[in-house]
């Protein structure tokens, strides 16, 4: 699926430079004072010159002005580094917060159409480019103003002498328009690269047991780096850019200067000129022909126009319409599907799915792999819209429903769940509300997670960094960040997989202490769950291919099929029947 966005109403610059206005006005103004201390000081200078020249007494005035304007010009440059370095850092801030909110509330299917590696570099180095251009374009004044100024400053002394700077004036413009956008093509480029590497590595980090498993390393570093190869080959072009300019520059402004200052030299020997207006066309030239800065803020503008434009997709990402409404109070969590089908890239993940789960039960949701368990339990509790049908909770629509009031009624849980928090309590605290330790722990104890918790150096304090988990232990931080947070639906994804037998029997045991309670939907892979619920959904290519309870659906050998290789544990353990179990075994 690919991202439609629709138009902006304002440019990225102009929206970004509403957040901070007073800090982008106190750039301005320093660079623009110290662009006009810069563009007095050569006129204050001449006339200092002159006044020695003259023989009188020392000006001490003038050169307590060049002082002053050499001093001034040092503050107001500093103050807007100062200035823009810290609203540039706040930007950055503000745009990662809004683009990531905007990932987050739309629907899944169309915030991770952008592969992650690359969603992770637009909402990281893609976002501190885009935000230094509010920064770049209110520094550029100076930039522009120095130029400026120092050409009419030239004129005022002497407009031959000016004459003779702007003969090759559309040459610098020339080579500015050219620096420009050259630098904003390599640097698209660049970025597109950097993309590219960035989610072939988050796809080698998210496998990387696979690979370990398959010894797969060596193909897969060469898989990685490929790209790198056009990385080198764009910033070479960037680079190739820069310095083109600056050669270019380096033999056009000495030229200018050389040229200006020939043109200085005869009107002051035919004396239509002094020595002191000489010495301030020689620094009003240099001023003029030193483009660097500009230079430099056309190419950060052109980098953060690159950025921005592949920030827009997200930045216009619609969010999970609703109509304000939430679930009706004291629901037990009743669960409907209507007709529901959802549809991927022209796939069928599920086609016409109906089903009532009563408030309270528990429905275990099997099938063979591929048959649309996952995309079923992203759909109950509207973690992905269905294409077709509508799924109600307690008889109101999950699309009406508002996602801050729907959020806090549906837990979810993972096989692989992501850990947010600096130690283990926040992890489990954290969700729609921030769960007290006393339920902190509490899930803790339910989730079986409470005994490897207490063995950690500092308990729930650890820090996660220093608690080397395995899957098992983090599937059951996330069924207690789960636990935690009831509400009158609780989703579980494959959150057993990783579990031993005897920890997920009390787990299942924490689980049917929540019956009348709260309604339960656990995409089951093992027997035993299957047989411990109320009621089983049977998948089969996205379509139901029967619901009942589990010793019911047991009859038949095609269902039966689904578990073969669980009826080793399922005789253990008790799931089955001592003769069915038999019977199978034979």
């Amino acid at each position: 699926m690919r991202l439609k966005p629709r138009p902006a109403t304002a440019s990225g610059t102009r929206r970004l430079a509403r957040r901070h206005p007073a800090a982008l006005l106190a750039l301005f103004l320093c660079s623009t004072g110290g662009a006009l201390a810069a563009l007095a000081l050569p006129a204050a200078l001449g006339h200092t010159v002159e006044g020695l020249i003259d023989g009188g007494p020392v000006p001490w005035s003038g050169l307590l002005l060049c002082a002053v304007l050499t001093l001034a010009e040092t503050g107001f440059d500093a103050g807007a580094a100062v200035v823009g370095t810290s609203t540039t850092a706040r930007l950055t801030a503000h745009l990662r917060t809004r683009t990531t909110a905007r990932v987050l509330a739309a629907e899944p299917r169309d915030a991770l159409a952008v592969p992650t590696g690359d969603l992770t570099a637009r909402l990281t180095a893609r976002t501190a480019d885009a935000a230094a251009a509010p920064v770049t374009a209110a520094g550029a004044v100076a930039g522009v103003l120095l130029p400026l100024g120092a050409v009419t400053g030239l004129f005022l002394i002497d407009p031959w002498t000016a004459a003779a700077f702007l003969l090759g004036a559309p040459l610098l413009v020339a080579l500015l328009h050219t620096f420009t956008r050259r630098t904003a093509d390599a640097g698209a480029d660049y970025q597109r690269a950097q993309s590219v590497i960035a989610h072939r590595l988050t796809e080698a980090l998210d496998g990387a047991d696979t690979i370990r498993a398959a010894r797969t390393g060596a193909r897969e570093y060469r898989r990685i780096l490929e790209p790198l190869g056009a990385l080198a080959d764009h910033g070479r072009r960037t680079w190739t850019v820069y310095g083109r300019a600056a050669g270019q520059s380096a033999l056009l402004l000495p030229l200018l200067m050389l040229l200006v200052l020939a043109v200085g030299g005869l009107r002051l020997g035919a004396g239509a000129i002094g020595v002191g207006d000489l010495v301030a066309a020689s620094r009003y030239a240099a001023l003029a022909v030193g483009i660097g800065a500009l230079t430099g803020a056309l190419g950060a503008l052109a980098r953060s126009r690159a950025a921005a434009r592949t920030l827009d997709p997200l930045l216009t990402l619609d969010p999970l319409p609703h109509d304000g409404l939430g679930p009706l109070p004291g629901g037990p969590g009743h669960l409907e599907l209507r007709d529901v089908g959802v549809v991927q890239d022209g796939q069928p993940l599920l086609t016409g799915v109906r089903l009532t789960v009563p408030g309270g039960t528990s429905l275990a949701v099997v099938g063979r792999s591929g048959s649309g368990k996952s995309v079923f339990a992203a759909v109950a509790g509207r973690l992905l819209d269905p294409d077709t049908g509508t799924v109600l909770l307690d008889g109101v629509p999950l699309t009406a429903m508002d996602p801050a009031l729907l959020r806090p009624e549906v837990a979810y849980a993972f096989a692989r769940p992501a850990l947010p928090g600096t130690t283990v309590e926040d992890t489990i605290a954290f969700g729609p509300w921030t769960a007290d330790p006393e339920a902190v722990r509490a899930a803790a104890r339910a989730a079986r997670a409470d005994g490897f918790i207490g063995l950690l150096p500092y308990g729930y304090a650890t820090l996660l960094t220093d608690a080397p988990l395995s899957g098992g232990e983090r599937q059951r931080l996330g069924l207690a960040r789960a636990f935690a947070h009831p509400g009158r639906l609780l989703i579980l994804d494959d959150a057993l997989s990783g579990l031993d037998t005897v920890t997920e029997h009390h787990v299942r045991r924490a689980l049917d202490e929540r019956a009348g309670r709260c309604t339960r939907v656990i995409v089951a892979h093992r027997l035993s769950s299957a047989a411990r619920a109320d009621r089983v959904l049977w998948l089969e290519d996205g379509r139901v291919r029967a619901t009942g309870p589990h010793e019911e659906l047991w009859a038949d050998p095609e269902y039966r099929a689904v578990f073969r290789t669980e009826v080793g544990e399922a005789a253990e353990t008790g799931a089955l029947p001592p003769a069915r179990t038999e019977v199978e075994a034979r």
